[in-house]
């Protein structure tokens, strides 16, 4: 199998998201053979009217973390579509840097499931908590 880290993970999200999603800033950490960790940077274009940071951008970042996380255990990109994004906001998350763990829990021919949780740097407690679905359209 290919070797898939950092640095390849870098490069996939520069290559094949959508411009915007590239504008998070979500930065790969590492990968094991369960998962993934990332770091989302502060981003006050991130923080809402609430003063906190939005759904929409969690949500995002989770999703693009997932797929990130599938290619690293795959050992490559697989071309794939959320068939599922359910995702709680268990307490609000302040400006800052978020730390998120994407578990892969199951990793098949044809579909992935993964959950990723989301913290504030310092905080050891969940903020976010995303569980997502994926088919894989190749093999």
């Amino acid at each position: 199998m290919a070797e898939f880290g950092v640095k390849e993970a870098e490069d996939l999200i520069g290559r094949i998201f959508a411009p915007w999603i590239v504008d998070l800033g979500l930065k790969p950490v590492a990968f094991d053979a369960t998962g993934g960790d990332f770091h989302l940077p502060e981003n006050r274009k991130l923080v809402h009217v609430g003063g906190v940071v939005c759904g929409q951008a969690t949500a995002a970042a989770a999703d693009t973390a997932s797929v990130v996380t599938l290619s690293a255990l795959n050992g490559r990109f697989r071309v794939c579509t959320t068939v599922d994004l359910t995702t709680h906001f268990i307490r609000p998350l302040p400006p800052g840097e978020i730390r998120i763990r994407v578990d892969v829990l199951s990793n098949g021919k044809r579909m992935a499931f993964t959950r990723a949780e989301m913290r504030a740097q310092e905080d050891p407690r969940v903020a976010v908590s995303a569980t997502m679905a994926f088919s894989y359209l190749e093999d």
